[in-house]
């Protein structure tokens, strides 16, 4: 019942954008073409991890995504990580998997990509908050290294927690420090910071330090626990849920967890919505539409970081 719930708010979106397209067909077709954007700068976070920056105004907001086209080979949707709007720069971090981000890792300053969006719902934060709680594992941190930005210059403190099998594939670790982050990391086999999971250093945290709220994105196992810490803690959460997507319209359904289209709805959710979904945790969809098991989807090779 639920996916077919899904299919049906994907038919509604296209009748929506049909609309639309009667309205004024010249306009709708311009909102969704890429622009085809000169890139600015590359810069290299770690082995495998490549920050590409482009010159571009864009009025996004942490937890937004943009798709990005490389002609003749695929579109590949990938979380904004970082927004200087005095300078007009705006950067994506790819993490090397498969043909897709392997292309986009060799790019270099003055390629040309094509980009869409920017897509989906944002992160919240509010300036009544004193204090956030940040839960990254392996490249999704990349979502919640911009949040950060924009909740400290909101004069917000923020506790950056971030984790990864081993220190050379922990991000932002200098720039979280210089932005003036509390900077906490785990590596499962001890190479930096605590020898463990973020889920471990969030626990420890809130022993002794009161947050406002939590945000977390990473492996669902993760992001799972996060929400269970936030409970015992009763403290609000928001997650980013990572999904394939076609579209990043709400339109193909690629991205269903159960009733919820993620590029439309999400990719950030409340904690209290996320417990709803039945999905989540357990199935997504592989690229053809099939839905299978976490474990088979992340060795599709569209998400192998882990760190709980």
């Amino acid at each position: 019942m639920k996916n077919d719930d899904a299919e049906a708010r994907a038919d509604e979106n296209i009748e929506e954008m049909m609309k639309h397209l009667v309205k004024d067909p010249l306009k709708l077709l311009a909102v969704e073409q890429p622009d085809v954007l000169k890139i600015h700068s590359v810069y290299q976070e770690n082995p495998g991890f490549n920050t590409i920056l482009f010159e571009k105004e864009i009025n996004a907001k942490p937890g937004q995504f943009v798709n990005v086209w490389i002609p003749g080979i695929d579109e590949k949707p990938i979380s904004i990580s970082f927004v200087d709007r005095e300078n007009r720069l705006f950067g994506i971090t790819v993490f090397e998997t498969g043909r897709c981000s392997r292309i986009l890792c060799s790019m270099k300053k003055g390629g040309m990509l094509g980009i869409r969006g920017p897509y989906g719902n944002p992160f919240t934060i509010s300036k009544k908050m004193k204090r956030i709680a940040l839960v990254g594992g392996g490249c999704g941190a990349a979502p919640l290294s911009f949040l950060a930005d924009c909740a400290i210059a909101e004069g917000i403190e923020v506790y950056f927690i971030v984790g990864a099998k081993t220190k050379d594939k922990l991000l932002y670790i200098d720039r979280m420090k210089k932005r003036g982050a509390y900077v906490l990391a785990a590596t499962e086999d001890g190479s930096m910071g605590a020898k463990g999971f973020t889920t471990d250093v969030l626990r420890q945290l809130l022993n002794t330090d009161k947050v406002d709220m939590i945000y977390a994105c990473g492996p669902e196992i993760m992001m799972q626990k996060v929400i269970g810490i936030a409970d015992e803690h009763n403290l609000p959460c928001q997650i980013s849920m990572e999904r394939y997507m076609k579209c990043g319209l709400g339109v193909c359904g690629q991205c269903a967890c159960d009733d919820r289209l993620v590029c439309k709805d999400g990719p950030a959710f409340e904690k209290e919505e996320v417990k709803t979904m039945g999905d989540f945790g357990k199935y997504a969809r592989l690229k053809t539409g099939k839905k299978v098991g976490l474990k088979e989807y992340y060795t599709h090779g569209l998400n192998k970081q882990t760190a709980q």
